[in-house]
């Protein structure tokens, strides 16, 4: 028998098949292209992956990570899930507490467990290691309870407890309440300030925005009129006086802000000569204070608010300004209300760009500042290197970080006001 293969015929007119296989064509023709785009910048995505994006969510998720009770003391932590919260727990609780420490100390992790518990308070600390010495030398015997009452009368306190049972979650909110001078009462478990003599980090974070909205205002004030100057220049002298003004990118961070403490130390060169011209009688203390801060910080970040605003600023037409001045206004007022305007986007991105690199700042106050002067990321080095404190360090890296977002969305809504007001 046999058999015959019918193949149905294409109804559609040959024009349209071949309409169609070219489309089909062109289809993986544009797949093929978008699977070699997406080869191209995957090594850029992922340096941006590895470099930007893990340390960011790393520095999130340490500011309120919380393991060191959960890890050197898994039998209370399993004790207080089951604790009401009322009085002082159980003799078991208590034999928990001393089998626990016992394999912390063999372990090395008992350290650990009482630098956190001294986190919530000094006295923790002490508690926690004498502990050992004032328990039953039998995990099995009875009167634990007792003993570690009658030596340490902390441990019948129902705060203690409290505290202890807190940190044993695995999550916390004690770092980012801390950078707010912030902290849970552990009798009410309300949130309440830190007694005037602990607050410290809500005064550097305001100290902070302070010195670089500071520093910001100074680079404003000396960068807008420069960017006007050299906008004005012809093209050879402007490329020169650019090139003057990216100078201190030339050299490192260190080696120009040691240079200023060269220049205005008291036997420095500007002491020198305000001194010998007679415009003085006494030098001028000029470092370790706030002054050589701002000094030096507005000299290493003026360019950072020049390039933006030339680039601007080489792009507005002069006809507006002389159009202006011919119908009769006042050459002041048609800069200000003619020019000026033209230039926002340039000052709100150098601006911008400005602040957030001051806020930031390390070297420099650290070395030309006085103990008043320091901004929160000496905070952040000195948890980091000092005291090992991760949470504290982390939740400092994170204040930084929301005070970024806020700006960058701020920037955001302010061109894009500006931007429909002009379609206007």
């Amino acid at each position: 028998m046999t058999t015959t293969n019918i193949v149905a015929a294409d109804p559609r007119p040959a024009g349209a098949q071949g309409i169609t296989t070219l489309k089909q064509q062109l289809s993986r023709s544009q797949r093929a292209y978008k699977r070699r785009t997406w080869l191209l910048v995957a090594p850029l995505l992922a340096f941006i992956l590895i470099i930007f994006v893990v340390p960011i969510a790393s520095i999130l998720i340490n500011s309120v990570a919380n393991p060191e009770i959960r890890e050197g003391m898994p039998g209370v932590t399993a004790a207080l899930k089951r604790w009401d919260g009322a009085g002082v727990p159980d003799e078991n609780t208590f034999r928990a507490v001393v089998a626990d420490l016992r394999r912390a100390r063999a372990e090395g992790q008992i350290a650990s467990v009482a630098k956190r518990m001294s986190y919530e308070d000094p006295a923790y600390r002490t508690l926690i290691m004498r502990t050992l010495h004032a328990a039953p030398q039998d995990d099995a015997a009875p009167g634990a309870r007792e003993a570690l009452i009658s030596a340490l009368p902390l441990w019948g306190e129902n705060a203690t407890w409290r505290t202890l049972q807190r940190a044993s979650r695995p999550f916390t909110s004690y770092y980012l309440l801390a950078v707010f001078d912030r902290k849970v009462d552990p009798q009410t478990g309300t949130i309440v300030k830190l007694p005037d003599g602990d607050a410290l980090f809500v005064n550097v974070l305001l100290r902070t925005l302070l010195m670089a909205a500071v520093v910001t205002a100074l680079c404003v004030g000396l960068g807008y009129p420069l960017a006007y100057w050299l906008s004005k220049q012809p093209a050879g002298r402007a490329n020169l006086l650019m090139i003057m003004v990216l100078l201190p990118f030339w050299t490192s961070l260190i080696v120009r802000t040691a240079s200023w403490i060269v220049l205005l130390q008291s036997g420095g060169l500007i002491n020198g000569a305000l001194l010998h011209t007679g415009i003085i009688d006494k030098p001028l203390v000029l470092v370790f204070n706030r002054i050589g801060v701002y000094i030096a910080m507005t000299h290493i970040l003026l360019p950072f608010i020049v390039l933006p605003l030339y680039a601007v600023m080489k792009g507005i037409s002069p006809n507006y300004l002389r159009a202006a001045i011919s119908l009769g206004a006042h050459p002041f007022i048609a800069f200000w209300r003619v020019y000026v305007p033209q230039t926002y986007a340039g000052l709100a991105a150098g601006g911008l760009l400005v602040f957030i690199m001051a806020i930031g700042y390390y070297i420099t106050p650290a070395l030309l500042g006085g103990p008043g002067d320091q901004m929160l990321s000496y905070f952040v080095a000195f948890f980091t290197n000092t005291t090992m404190n991760w949470g504290m360090a982390a939740a400092l890296g994170s204040q930084l970080l929301v005070i970024v977002l806020l700006l960058y969305i701020v920037y955001m809504r302010v061109t894009r006001t500006q931007a429909e007001l002009a379609a206007h």
